[in-house]
C-alpha cells in the first residue's frame, strides 16, 4: 500500500509563486507515474502534470509555461513548481500514483488547497 503526503498548499497573490511537494512511502516500481491533478469548486478532477521515472513529463496546456515537475526516484517524491499563478489555478491539488503490476493500482494524496487571490 502506498501512501502520499502533500504540502506545500496556501494563499498567494496573483503572479506570485507556490511549490507543492509529495513524497510516497513504500516502494514503487519504475513503471509508476507520479503527478499532480487538482478540482475547483463545481468542476471535475483534471491533469495538471505527470512524470516518468524517466523524467518524461505531459502538462495541461493551461499550465505550461508556468509550471514544472520534478521527481526524486531515490526518495519518491514529486514537487510540483507552480510560477505566475493565476485565479483560475486556484483548486485542491491531488498527488497521484499510479502503475500497473498484477492489476492497475492508483493512489491519492489528501489534498492541499491552493488560492489565488490578491
Amino acid at each position: 500500500q502506498v501512501q502520499l503526503v502533500e504540502s506545500g498548499g496556501g494563499l498567494v497573490q496573483p503572479g506570485g509563486s507556490l511549490r507543492l511537494s509529495c513524497a510516497a512511502s513504500g516502494s514503487l516500481p519504475s513503471t509508476a507515474l507520479m503527478g499532480w491533478y487538482r478540482q475547483a469548486p463545481g468542476k471535475q478532477r483534471e491533469l495538471v502534470a505527470v512524470i516518468s521515472s524517466g523524467g518524461i513529463t505531459n502538462f495541461a496546456d493551461s499550465v505550461k509555461g508556468r509550471f514544472t515537475i520534478s521527481r526524486d526516484n531515490a526518495k519518491n517524491t514529486v514537487c510540483l513548481q507552480m510560477n505566475s499563478l493565476k485565479p483560475e489555478d486556484t483548486a485542491v491539488y491531488y498527488c497521484r500514483v499510479a502503475y500497473r503490476d498484477f492489476v492497475f493500482r492508483e493512489f491519492w494524496g489528501q489534498g492541499t488547497q491552493v488560492t489565488v487571490s490578491s
